[in-house]
């Protein structure tokens, strides 16, 4: 007989997810982020640590002593080490997916399978169970095997070609493969528990880094094969679209103007620049071809900002009603009126976070970032034999 499925409460025990246990034989980032945010929102989320731990628990020690990728992504789980080599280790994490919903993994290509963990097998004996395997590059292809780390999928993608000052490639500042998988994941696991709710039966999630960040090279892409060529980097610039791009104020500190129509450019030209003669020149009379002439353009709006400072360019530009933003470092961003802060609890004390993206009325306390093997006792007493 199947187990009864057992709900014990937890952090996030009156989410809508309250209901729903997720076991992650997870490590580093794209899975972990995945099953956090189902942890935000009330999914009880196991997770299966090797006995050395997530190696991303030692990435840094920058939140008094705890690595902050780890407290990240691995608020609201419970920790179980287990050594699934091991049969013992092995039949217990069997017991717990046994009466699981969600069981997702991220092990080198084959791994859980081998294991013993395989997907298919898992569904075939819990036909409920949504499985989610998340790897690097697929399960087939000639790169199946490599290992694939988030600046390695932004390099292979072409995101690096398409990054950075023209000089040459830059990465993205943020592990923006591994986000974009996780988030790929996250939205695939809710859309297959809803399908659950109408059929009855589980499904089995696939997805890539390489995936999902070729997806979000669409736009390039699409230049590159319909166009012949795929947008240069242009730096602080948009690439299609001028002026859309940062200019120096007369006190060196940087603003980002967007002009997105040609009103838009009348009115920079008249009431921030105070040049209506560069609105009618006919090098700048339509988008095209102020992109054509970016050069000119440039020089024409920094020579004109710079008679400005930053508090005072603010100002006219907010007053013309144009789009713009400061280039702000990260220590501006931690003092900014619009960064929302929440606290997490870790085991050596609370640390704050950004708040999740998503303001819903009512929503619970986000759950503590737990110890490796913190809840090793209760889960072995609680799916023991």
């Amino acid at each position: 007989m199947p187990h009864e499925k057992q709900i014990l409460p937890h952090p996030g025990s009156d989410g809508p997810l309250s209901n729903i246990i997720v076991v992650a034989l997870e490590q580093a980032v794209a899975a972990p982020w995945c099953s956090s945010r189902l942890a935000d929102a009330g999914a009880r989320v196991i997770k299966i640590e090797r006995p050395e731990g997530d190696f991303a628990r030692h990435y840094d020690h920058v939140a008094h002593g705890e690595s902050a990728y780890f407290v990240w992504i691995n608020r609201g789980k419970e920790s179980l080490v287990l050594d699934i080599k091991q049969p013992e280790d092995a039949t217990l994490l069997h017991r717990i997916i046994a009466r699981a919903d969600v069981f997702i993994q991220n092990l080198a290509p084959g791994a859980a399978e081998r294991a013993g963990f395989g997907s298919d097998e898992l569904r075939r004996r819990h036909p409920r169970l949504i499985t989610c395997d998340i790897s690097g590059y697929g399960d087939s292809g000639p790169c199946r095997d490599m290992k694939a780390y988030d600046l390695l999928i932004q390099c292979e993608t072409g995101l690096a070609s398409i990054t950075g000052a023209p000089e040459r490639p830059g990465r993205v500042g943020v592990s923006i493969a591994d986000i974009a998988c996780g988030m790929y994941a996250h939205a695939a696991i809710l859309q297959a528990l809803y399908e659950r709710e109408r059929t009855g039966h589980g499904t089995g999630l696939a997805v890539s880094l390489f995936d999902a960040l070729a997806d979000w090279m669409t736009v390039p892409l699409l230049h590159q094969d319909y166009g012949g060529k795929a947008p240069e980097r242009v730096g602080l610039n948009h690439p299609t679209i001028a002026p859309y791009g940062a200019y120096p104020a007369g006190d060196g500190r940087e603003v980002v103007i967007s002009i997105q129509n040609e009103r838009e450019w009348q009115d920079l030209c008249d009431r921030v620049l105070e040049r209506p003669d560069l609105a009618t020149d006919a090098r700048f009379s339509s988008n095209p071809n102020r992109v054509a002439n970016r050069a000119a353009l440039d020089a024409e709006i920094v020579g004109e900002f710079a008679r400005f400072g930053h508090s005072a360019l603010i100002h006219r530009l907010q007053a013309a009603r144009i789009a713009f933003g400061s280039v702000n470092g990260v220590a501006e961003l931690s003092h900014h009126p619009h960064l929302r802060r929440t606290e997490v609890g870790t085991p050596t004390g609370p640390v704050r976070c950004v708040a999740p993206p998503v303001v819903s009325p009512g929503r619970h306390p986000l759950g503590s970032v737990p110890a490796l093997g913190e809840h090793n006792d209760a889960l072995r007493r609680e799916f023991g034999t």
